[in-house]
């Protein structure tokens, strides 16, 4: 007779061809949360697919709910068993938008498959995530001898806050005993991995006004102080100029991670850095990426080569992104640099520094029941221990979760790694992963009520 873990990972399997036609329809809706780029009707058609699939799957009262900023959550729940836990089980539907369509292979907004990847903005994140956990509800039917409360996010990408506001306001909708934040994924694939920790972020646009308006570069070039030169030079002291690694006046730039590493070659290769060209920063790869503060510039405002003239700019501006480590408070990380970009300016150029958003950085308590129930699950369907890693991206809402619900235990995973691309052109995601995390959330449902209750 076949055990009961074989026959949830062959009704996981069967329920592939129907993962790949929800995550098709899916893709096909351009649900990104900005206005200025895709009307807002798409992420409230995303909305409403996800509520009736969720309906459909077996929670109750699944419904959209404005949030402050605008965005449609979508709220679902199903009651738990006399004695039973509660998990809560998270994803989003928006998405990154596409960037440059011309440096996609296929259709953003249509789910391809090519050498056995599944192709299309959002396969990974999080629409891949939405469709991991449909298949593990899916799979259970009516066997979930817990709790659950579903909520998938509508604004993630843009940072804007709505659900964090909402969840503050209606903290009892929320309340759980292991919370599943479906937005991160693995190390590699075949590799289960729980995210311990995430990098916090704070964004800051720094202007730059040396002259009262463009100036001939033949009359008035040499003496005349040139903006965007000024602006390269004071980005030219956020990073060594030797290694390249992150300083800003202030923050401590020496962290360690103690947990799994990150092999350097394999970084390499699932970054596309260029053959010959040098990581930047010293020590281990882990420690770059999740112990230490980390400088990108995402963005200039100057003069485009085509079409520029012979004038010294008398303005420029740039949009700086700072990734906070765990440890490190994200407001002070915000004044140090901005202190930094200030006292930076040359010739004593006129320097104004806007902050953005900001988010603080995480990490998680791994000592309770429901690592113990994730960890024989990872074990069970990947055939080895499950890993712990930390994640560069920032997930504000799991700090609210941590304040909201101080005794629950955060669980981040998912379908996404390195190889997804996500954020990127040509992001995709490995239908394998989808079919075995969906196996280990089942299993994880199926199993943490006994582990909660010992």
């Amino acid at each position: 007779m076949p055990s009961p873990d074989s026959e949830l990972a062959a009704r996981i399997a069967a329920l592939m061809p129907r993962a790949k036609a929800d995550l098709s329809e899916l893709v096909a809706v351009p649900s990104v949360a900005d206005p200025r780029q895709y009307p807002p009707e798409e992420c409230r058609k995303a909305a409403q697919w996800v509520a009736d699939a969720f309906g459909e799957a077996g929670l109750r009262d699944v419904h959209l709910a404005e949030t402050p900023d605008g965005s449609h959550a979508v709220l679902g729940h199903r009651p738990a068993p006399p004695g039973a836990p509660t998990v809560l089980l998270y994803c989003h539907y928006d998405v990154q938008p596409p960037l440059d369509d011309a440096a996609w292979t296929t259709s953003p907004f249509t789910l391809t498959e090519r050498e056995g990847r599944w192709y299309g903005r959002g396969a990974a994140d999080c629409k891949g995530n939405i469709v991991m956990h449909l298949t593990a509800l899916r799979a259970l039917g009516d066997d979930i001898p817990v709790g659950i409360k579903f909520v998938a996010e509508g604004s993630e990408e843009q940072g804007t806050g709505g659900l964090e506001a909402y969840v503050t306001q209606h903290p009892e909708l929320f309340l759980a005993d292991a919370l599943l934040i479906c937005d991160t994924g693995n190390a590699a694939v075949g590799t289960g991995t729980a995210t311990t920790s995430l990098r916090g972020l704070t964004d800051v646009v720094v202007s730059v006004d040396t002259l009262a308006g463009e100036a001939h570069s033949g009359m008035f070039g040499g003496p005349a102080p040139d903006a965007l030169a000024a602006l390269v030079q004071m980005l030219s002291t956020l990073r060594d100029r030797e290694t390249g690694a992150t300083r800003v006046d202030g923050l401590d730039g020496t962290g360690t991670w103690e947990g799994a590493g990150y092999d350097e070659e394999q970084f390499r290769k699932d970054a596309g850095v260029l053959d010959g060209v040098r990581l930047t920063g010293t020590d281990s790869v882990a420690d770059r990426l999740w112990a230490r503060p980390a400088i990108t510039v995402l963005g200039i405002d100057c003069p485009p080569v085509v079409g520029s003239s012979a004038s010294i700019p008398a303005s420029a501006r740039a949009r700086v992104s700072l990734r906070v480590p765990p440890g490190m408070n994200a407001d002070a990380a915000r004044a140090a640099l901005t202190a930094h970009l200030v006292a930076a300016a040359p010739w004593g150029a006129r320097v104004s520094v806007e902050a953005e958003s900001t988010g603080s950085p995480f990490r998680a308590a791994t000592a309770g029941p429901a690592y113990a129930a994730l960890g024989r699950a990872m074990a069970e369907v990947y055939g080895r221990p499950m890993e712990f890693l930390g994640q560069g991206g920032s997930i504000p809402l799991c700090n609210v979760l941590a304040q909201a619900y101080p005794r629950a235990e955060i669980v981040l995973m998912g379908v996404e790694e390195p190889q997804c691309l996500i954020h990127a052109p040509n992001e995709s995601v490995d239908p394998s992963e989808i079919e075995h995390m969906a196996h280990v959330e089942a299993l994880f449902l199926r199993t943490y009520g006994t582990e909660a209750r010992r």
